[in-house]
């Protein structure tokens, strides 16, 4: 007979059956659930257990299998148990995940009106089953690409928009990873010139009931339930595994045309919410080992997210948990990093964001995932935490997209705006880290396209069924005098001088750029900022409708920007206690010094930037947020005289021997000296 260990988690395919092993300090028993082609249900008491961990050898059981568990124990939520073996549950390190789920009272193991009241119907026709699945797959000599932070240009997209409407890439794939993997698909991201993909969450996650009966659906993803298995609907192939194989396939496809995958991972919470809840996974198996209570009264969930629970990142199992999944999808589905979702309530292993927490040190030290890239999204509900993260990590600088955008707007930001331009030395200088722990984005799928933050005043979210009452509320720095759709001509090229202002303003500052999906094409959600419910034409890309003008333009800035090292400084160009090559003066307008009463004055709007490498080109940025042209002068060229590199404005011309240039209204002109 085949020997049972108590690892590794999960169910694992062995000779003649599987190896089955479930974390619970709590439960009494733990069933094996298997599942034929009828629905016909067989349960296997899993007979060892060692310390925490129930397992044992179920035989007879092949790739393919369908399964779920029960788990026995005392049902006490005022002590934070809720073991419940009347509900279905799935594996937390299942690999696959087929099916759906069927909203009703059967998934939740409380009464709907009284939560104090245990509900004992059978919750697995209601439930999705789990996937047995084995590890093989032709990697090909698959290779990262590992492109290096300072190489790095990050394109966020979502993998069913991208190409649900993508013309030339076949309708039966379209809005799958197999759509993503196509080439049509590819060569758009490889003639654009980013180097990694940013995917917003692949974890299986749920559809949310309340969502649905309303007629929308959780587009962006953002309520997990299956760490381990990619979202099956996704999937053109099938979900009974065929998942798994598919998003290996992309994988391996965008590798081999030199592009990173970066995985959008949330694991702050799961889609099982607070008390009110479903019973569909971790809460039936260890509620408070997995979960966050509030002390003192363990009937309720401790949230920093907003989304009704967090996980309880303080206690060995639910760290346990994160680290095999972020393992796993290096080692075995080999994508290259990972954007973590509100990951400030990851380091609160005691209530209070830690620097040095168990989560972030166990990042630090790991082999496996000290080499990929981690990105942090530094906030949640409970704190803003831009620079608090370890030297190792990047972070969305949320600092960097508001101020930005308030200086091409009507915000008087001037002395912060040149920070950010810089890599944002305020922010992470004085901690020895350097510009590339800053991710620069100036939109991102959370808000308003670049489209839409340019031509509407106010959000247009109605068709979310709130009443236009969630999201950001206003956009007021940018309305161009008329919002939406218009035919006035000296609005349409205001905001397409914005537009290239804010593309220009990412890609020629210090840091990693991170770039909205479809901000190159123009595309719109028609000034819906919050469309995280829009799994329809509002959030799918329209091929139909490129900007064809606007995808040039921001082809030649990436190209720029990827041929200069002088454009992507891989430290602070005024730091003096480190050697580095480049150099940085910034200049007011007239070519002189900003005194310190020049940053607070609100009228002086333009700035310029003269940018140096040794043994390469020189540039001068040049920006003008002001209502009115301004009369730059311009330093002598230190190589070539300066010619045109780029411009918002499609009418500034560079003749001659330039030594002072009047730079439009709400413009930028880069100019460059060749070496």
């Amino acid at each position: 007979m085949t020997s049972s260990y108590p690892y590794p988690l999960g169910v694992s395919v062995v000779d003649g059956g599987v190896s089955v092993a479930v974390y619970t300090e709590t439960a009494t028993g733990v069933y094996f659930c298997a599942f034929d082609d009828s629905g016909a249900e067989t349960r296997t008491l899993l007979g060892h257990r060692d310390g925490y961990v129930f397992h044992d050898f179920i035989p007879s059981i092949p790739v393919g299998s369908r399964y779920g568990l029960r788990v026995d124990g005392e049902w006490n939520p005022a002590e934070g148990l809720r073991h419940d073996v009347e509900k279905l549950l799935l594996d937390p390190h299942a690999r696959a995940i087929e099916g759906a789920y069927e909203w009703g009272q059967a998934l939740f193991s409380h009464e709907f009106d009284d939560l104090a009241t245990r509900n004992d119907d059978d919750s697995a026709a209601s439930m999705p089953r789990c996937i047995v699945t084995d590890n093989s797959f032709d990697w090909e000599g698959d290779t990262a690409p590992r492109v290096s932070l300072g190489e790095t240009i990050v394109y966020e997209v979502h993998v069913k928009g991208f190409t649900k409407q993508h013309p030339d890439v076949p309708e039966e794939i379209r809005g799958t990873y197999a759509g993503l993997a196509h080439p049509a698909a590819i060569k758009h991201l490889t003639d654009l010139g980013v180097t990694s993909v940013e995917l917003l969450p692949v974890h299986q996650f749920v559809q949310d009931d309340n969502l649905e009966a309303k007629g929308l659906r959780n587009y962006w993803g953002y309520n997990s339930i299956g760490f381990f298995a990619p979202h099956n609907e996704y999937s053109s192939s099938g979900d009974a595994g065929q998942q798994v194989e598919e998003f290996k396939s992309m994988v391996k496809a965008l590798h081999a045309a030199g592009l990173e995958v970066i995985l959008d991972v949330v694991f702050n919470h799961t889609a099982e919410g607070n008390d009110h809840g479903p019973t569909l996974s971790l809460k039936g198996i260890d509620n408070a080992s997995y979960y966050r209570l509030v002390d003192g009264d363990r009937a309720h969930y401790f949230d920093t997210t907003g989304t009704g629970n967090s996980l309880n990142v303080g206690h060995p199992a639910a760290l346990r948990l994160i680290m095999d999944s972020l393992r796993y999808w290096v080692t075995d589905m080999h994508v290259d990093g990972f954007r973590f979702d509100l990951a400030t309530t990851l380091t609160r292993q005691d209530g209070d964001a830690e620097k040095h927490s168990a989560f972030l040190d166990l990042c630090h030290q790991d082999p496996v995932l000290s080499p990929v890239k981690l990105i942090a999204e530094p906030w949640d509900t409970a704190g803003y935490q831009v620079g608090g993260f370890p030297a190792d990590w990047s972070e969305w600088n949320g600092k960097f997209r508001d101020d930005t955008r308030e200086y091409w707007g009507s915000g008087d930001v001037l002395s912060t705006f040149s920070e950010r331009v810089m890599g944002s030395p305020d922010v992470y200088q004085a901690d020895r880290r350097s510009p590339l722990s800053s991710v620069n984005f100036v939109t991102a799928h959370d808000g308003f396209t670049l489209h839409d933050l340019t031509s509407y005043a106010e959000k247009h979210n109605e068709a979310n069924g709130e009443d236009n009452n969630d999201g950001e509320s206003n956009n007021s720095s940018f309305n161009g005098g008329v919002e939406g759709a218009t035919d006035d001509a000296s609005v349409l090229e205001w905001r397409g001088r914005q537009q290239r202002n804010l593309l220009a303003t990412l890609l020629l500052s210090a840091g990693v750029p991170m770039i909205l999906g479809g901000d190159e094409i123009g595309r719109t959600q028609g000034g819906n900022n919050n469309a995280y419910c829009q799994d329809s034409e509002i959030s799918w890309f329209d091929w139909a409708a490129v900007d064809q003008d606007l995808l040039s333009f921001t082809k030649a800035l990436i190209a720029l920007r990827k041929e200069n090292q002088t454009l992507r400084p891989h430290w602070f160009r005024t730091d003096p206690s480190v050697s580095t090559d480049d150099t940085v003066q910034v200049l007011r307008a007239d070519a002189n010094h900003f005194e310190d009463a020049d940053w607070q004055n609100p009228e002086n709007r333009a700035i310029m930037f003269v940018l140096g490498h040794d043994g390469g080109d020189t540039f001068a940025v040049l920006f003008n947020a002001a209502g009115n042209g301004v009369d730059f002068t311009v330093p002598a060229a230190p190589f070539g005289e300066w010619e045109l590199a780029l411009s918002s404005d499609p009418e500034q011309q560079v003749v001659g021997p330039v030594t002072t240039l009047i730079v439009r209204d709400a413009s930028f002109t880069l100019l460059r000296s060749r070496a």
